[in-house]
Order: structure tokens, then sequence, then C-alpha cells
């Protein structure tokens, strides 16, 4: 017997029904999937000849969430709240069968049903919370009746993916059945519970692991203390908190209509408006109009550095951890040594904390050859130039290299700032250079810059592109210019935080606005974390405040002194010594300080950063709008929840920024001089992204 609807059939078999879901590529719960499974489950119900009910899926995976392009937009079909009490509600034994993810809507899904059995290679989790929301259809109500409040409020407000082990052991996952035979396996597990005349445990009623929270605030207030740091400027962790202690302190439907409360107060906020702007902008950033998904790639088996330095063993490690072999290539033995030296200390750090296995360490060192001669780089398909930042230094670099590498071989130059097409042209092959632009520390950064020379071959960019991912990256296809997208636009925030300090404002003020918005740190902060001395040379006369600093020895944290001071442990305080020289400064300059407040202080730093992406979008230096958000997003630490500079631009107003660049080109200089692209955008009542 079976009765189908577009997204479910259900068919019964020695008297379990089998009520399955098809709906690819992930089984998304779109209003048809809700509705099926509605259905399904009414007829199931109904049906004398069957004693339980398992719900499955096919494809590759078990419901992996909600069908988000429906967020927004007006509900159809069966609620999915109203889908979740069918499975609790009916009155014959539910068994969720689950298989690769059952995520968000698919976990919530799951827990309205009896019972859980998944094959050891499922994973579980509720990830609203990276989209700015929490779980809406009782998944804060449920999860902490089955887990407990501690492990629900980790797993909900992390968003983290849970294996089919962890979970059975917190008691989510009833039963583990056997890989490749889930089917056989749920319904031989149906069997059982129909068999022993098990109850039918409705997660709803449960209370045990609810009651030890009862009465205790102190569990919440001991986890927000606890993660204060992480969850810093997020509105969507402390609602998943409210909705959790709504779930030990209401009764269920009370919890519910909570819940309910707090995901609407998110989902119409901007915050949940960037973080799913995000979510797409990512997936996005691998589309590339002229390099469709079928375009030849080259092979890279195997790597070449030419630098040992904090950036070129950064590179390296990432190249180690795919796999890759590769050949590292320094000056001078005492360069080679300390570099491999400092890439062997990170590996065992994070074999210390649990990261990787002591093993590891010596598989991925075991990939690496030092060498002193730029000829052991003829074998390598990629190599990638990790030297300092001089365009001289570079173009010898790479005429050497030229006649060393082998035919084919992508030559990458790791440069931040400098012509990646005047560095190719000095080679007998620049369709095979491009710029590799990884950022420090690049054992950790997710960003790659992926610079496209005007001669690179279609193969060498979309082979620099592909490889970004299997190395643990972003790779963001960027066009040729100073700076590219993310320094170019940081040099614009730089100049006017140094003017800002000229004008009336101290370093931590500057700092503070920027870090009550949601970056790391500020830019002064940020240098002394860098070093002041980068650039600086003893003797030279100081065009620079951070100049006079390095003159007196203050070099930033290394020194214990920059433009805060910092005690043993590298606290920073804000140095009266600074300050004095602060205003020794303005006052050389002939500058009349005046109070600056934050707000200013906010746009004289983002503002003129929009308006050089809109340069760049101009220009055609970046693809995208949302690519430049992603390269501040993952490369520079601006807050995910404010989407990107663009994407903030689009938030507060594209007429607002215009007026501000106006107002400054007047009253400043012409740097301001508003782009092209945003004075038409903003004056046709547009946005760069759409999002906002």
């Amino acid at each position: 017997m079976s009765a189908d609807t577009a997204a479910t059939s259900l068919a019964i078999e020695d008297g379990i029904a089998i009520l399955t879901v098809s709906s690819p590529p992930v089984n998304a719960l779109s209003a048809r999937v809700r509705t099926g499974i509605a259905e399904g489950m009414r007829t199931a119900s109904a049906d004398p000849a069957a004693k339980a009910i398992v719900l499955i899926c096919e494809g590759r995976t078990f419901i992996a969430g909600a069908d988000i392009s429906e967020f927004g937009k007006p509900p159809q079909g069966t609620p999915l709240a109203e889908m979740i009490a069918t499975l609790e509600g009916a009155p014959k034994p539910v068994v969720a069968a689950i298989h690769g993810t059952a995520l968000g809507g698919g976990l919530e899904t799951a827990l309205g049903a009896h019972y859980r059995v998944a094959v050891p290679s499922a994973k579980v989790g509720l990830p609203e919370v990276k989209l700015g929301i929490i779980p809406g259809a009782g998944g804060t109500q449920r999860l902490p009746r089955v887990v407990g409040v501690q492990r629900a409020l980790e797993m909900i407000t992390s968003g983290e993916f849970v294996s089919a082990a962890k979970a059975a052991e917190s008691g989510l996952i009833d039963e583990i059945v056997e890989e490749g035979r889930l089917r056989e396996g749920a319904v031989a597990f149906a069997k059982k519970v129909v068999a022993e005349g098990r109850p039918l445990k409705k997660v709803r009623d449960l209370s045990d692991k609810m009651d030890e929270a009862r009465g205790k605030p102190e569990i919440f207030d001991a986890f927000r203390k606890a993660h204060a740091r992480k969850f810093r400027g997020f509105e969507a962790p402390e609602g998943c908190i409210r909705a959790i202690e709504a779930a030990v302190n209401l009764p269920f439907d009370e919890g519910l209509k909570k819940e309910r409360e707090i995901f609407n107060g998110l989902i119409s906020g901007t915050q949940s408006k960037a973080q799913r702007y995000v979510f797409f902008a990512e997936r996005e950033v691998r589309k590339i109009p002229d390099l469709p998904d079928d375009t030849k790639t080259l092979p890279v088996e195997s790597v070449g550095i030419i630098g040992a330095g904090t950036m070129g063993g950064g590179i390296a490690m990432n190249f180690l951890n795919a796999g890759i072999p590769v050949t590292i290539v320094e000056q001078k033995q005492d360069a080679l040594d300390r570099g491999l030296g400092i890439m062997r200390k990170n590996y065992e750090a994070s074999a210390a904390k649990g990261r990787m296995k002591a093993e590891d360490v010596e598989t991925r060192m075991g990939l690496v050859t030092g060498s002193l001669d730029m000829k052991d780089l003829g074998g390598a398909d990629l190599v990638i130039e990790a030297i300092f930042e001089n365009m001289d230094l570079k173009k010898e670099t790479f005429a050497k290299l030229d006649a060393v590498a082998k035919p084919g071989a992508i030559l990458a130059s790791n440069t931040s700032y400098l012509d990646v097409n005047e560095i190719g042209a000095v080679t007998t092959r620049p369709d095979h250079v491009i710029g590799m632009h990884f950022f420090s520390p690049a054992n950790v950064m997710r960003l790659l810059e992926v610079v496209r020379t005007d001669k690179a071959t279609k193969e060498v960019v979309a082979t620099a592109v592909k490889l970004a991912p299997k190395i643990g990256k972003l790779g963001v296809l960027v066009g040729v210019c100073h700076g590219f997208v993310g320094n170019r636009m940081l040099a614009q925030r730089q100049r006017e935080a140094n003017r800002l300090i000229e004008e009336g404002a101290m370093p931590w003020d500057v700092d503070r606005v920027l870090y009550e918005f949601g970056l790391p740190m500020g830019p002064f902060a940020m240098s002394d974390l860098a070093g002041l001395d980068i650039g600086w040379q003893k003797g030279q006369e100081a065009t620079r405040l951070r100049d006079r600093l390095c003159d007196i020895d203050r070099r930033g944290q290394k020194t214990g002194a920059g433009f805060y001071d910092y005690d043993e442990k590298r606290k920073a305080t804000p140095s009266k010594l600074v300050e004095q020289m602060v205003l020794d400064w303005s006052k050389e300059k002939g500058i009349a300080r005046r109070p600056i407040s934050d707000e200013e202080i906010l746009q004289r730093l983002v503002f003129p950063m929009i308006n050089e992406g809109a340069k760049i979008l101009e220009e055609g230096k970046a693809l995208r709008a949302s690519d430049i958000d992603m390269v501040w997003i993952t490369g520079y630490g601006w807050p995910v929840y404010r989407g990107g500079p663009m994407f903030y631009g689009d938030t507060i107003g594209l007429k607002t920024v215009l007026a501000k660049m106006e107002e400054w080109e007047k009253a400043i200089g012409p740097e301001f001089k508003p782009s092209a692209l945003l004075r038409r955008k903003a004056e046709a009542g547009e946005q760069f992204t759409g999002a906002a």
C-alpha cells in the first residue's frame, strides 16, 4: 500500500509505515516537504495496518534544515511547528531515521519523533545562531529536555554539529544502527519498540533533566559570563539563552510562545539580515562569470615557497595540512632553521591543545623540505613568493624563479600591495603569474585574495580559486590595483585614524569606537601588535607620530610600549606620555584641537572605506559588493552581524554616506570626493547589496 505527495511517499511493510522524504539536494523543509510529512503522518496514523512509523529521507542526508529562501516571504503550506506537533501527537511510535545531517528544523523535526536512530557518520545540530536567529520550532524547548540544560546551552549558542556517537551519549539518539543499512535498522528498532510495548516518549513531557536547573538562575548567569567575549555584540546567543531559560521556567506551550516571540524579534532585525546575507555571500564568492565549474584546472601536487619567515611558514602550513608536500627556500641556514622550528612549535601547540594528534605533527613536518637553493623548486606545480614587500626584490626573485621553475608551473606572489602585472612582466610566462595574498597569521586567517593579472589564463585563475577551499581558505577573486581590495580600503581608514588624533581625538578614543562597533581591535592597538617599526628606519626624519615613538624605543607590544603602555601580560593602558606627544604633534602642525564625537570618529573611519569600495566596483577590481564584504569579514575581523562595509553602507543609507563625503570634500579635501557609483546609487535610492 502506498500514497504519494510531491515530496514524500508512504509505504507500509510488515506492519511498519515508512514515510520517505525526497526533496533534493538536502531535503530542506520547504512548504511541500512540511505539508507532505504532515499528510503522510495523518494517513499512517489512521491506518490500522501500521503499528509504528519510520520517518526517513532519500539522498545524501536527513532534513538538513529550513528552506531559508522562504525567510521573509508569506507563509505557505503546513507550518513547521504544526508539522512537528503532528509527529509528537501521533498515536503510534514515531522513529526518526537519521543519516547525513539533521540540522536546524531537521533536528527539531527529529525531536518531535518519539525515538531517534542514526548511522555512525550522521551529525546533528541547531546552527540557527549563525544566521542571527534562534531555533523557532521548539528546538530551544525540546533539546534541553533531552540532553540537559548545560549541553543544550552549549549546542544552541554555538550552532555546533554533534556526531552520532556524542548525540547517543547525551540521550539525543536512542540507537546507532549499521552504516549503509539505515532503513533496515530503523524498521528493526520500530518493531522492537512495538514488541516491547514501549511508551510514546514525547519530548515535551520529559522533565528529569530540567528539574536540576529550576530555581537556579546562576546556571545561566555563569554561562553568560563564561562566553561574554565570544558573544560580544551578537544578539542571537542571548536570545538562545533566554529561550532555554523559558524552557526551564515555563510550561511547555508557554515556552514555545516565548521562543517564537524571540525568534520573530531577531529575524526581522538587522543582525539576522546581515548574517543571512553573509551566508549567501560566502557561497556567491565561488561563482565567477567567465570561469564556469567545468573550467580546466592545473594539478597542484607539490608546492614551493620562497621565504621561511612568518608569512612563508604560515602559508606552508596550509598546504601541509592538506597533505600537499612543500619545499621551502631561504637564503641562510639560520633563517631556514628558525622558520621550520616555528612551524613545528605551532603544530606542537595545536597537539597540546588536543586539536591534532602527536603523530599528525610528524606527518605534516615530514611533508616539508627545507633548502637554500632555488633550483630545488624546479619540480613544484605552484611556487609562492613570500619575501619582503619591495618591488625590485620581488622582480629579481621572479626572474630567477622563472629560470628554474618547470614549464606549466604557476608562479604566485604573496604581495600585499604591489602590482602583480609588473612582477609577472619580468618572466617568460606572465600568463602563469598571479597574486595569492594570504593574511597574517597565514595558518589561521581564512581569507585569500586571488589576484587576477591581465595575462593570467583562465586555467591558472581557476586553479588558484579552486585550491583555496582545499587549504581551508575563502578565495576571493580581485583585480590588480594598489592594495587590492582589503588593504586599499584599509588605507582610507588608517589615513583618517591618524588625522583624527591630530584634530582632537586620542588613539584610545579611536580604538574604543571601532571595538564597540564590533571589530577585534582598533588601528592603534593593531599597530602596536604588528610593531610600529614596520617601514621605520633609525635616524630618518619623523614624518609620522609612530616614527617618533620608534625613536624613543616605543615600538609596540614587543618593547612593552607603543601607543599604549603594556604590563608583563601585555595588558594595554593609555599612556600619559603618548597623550602629551599627540598634543605636541598637533601643535607643531598648527592644528587647533577640538572635541570629536564617537559618531564622527565612526563615520570618518568607515564612510571613506565604503566610498573606496564603490570605486573598486566601478573599476571592476571586485566582482560584487558581497565579495568586498567577505574580504573584510574573513580578513579584517569586520563583525559578521554588520554584514561587511558595503552592506553596512546600505543599512545606514547611501544618501547619508554621500552627504557626509560631500561635506568632508568641501571642509577637508579632495580625498573625500564621492565615487560616481556611490552618487548614482544614492541618488537613485539603490543599494550595493540589495540585502539590507
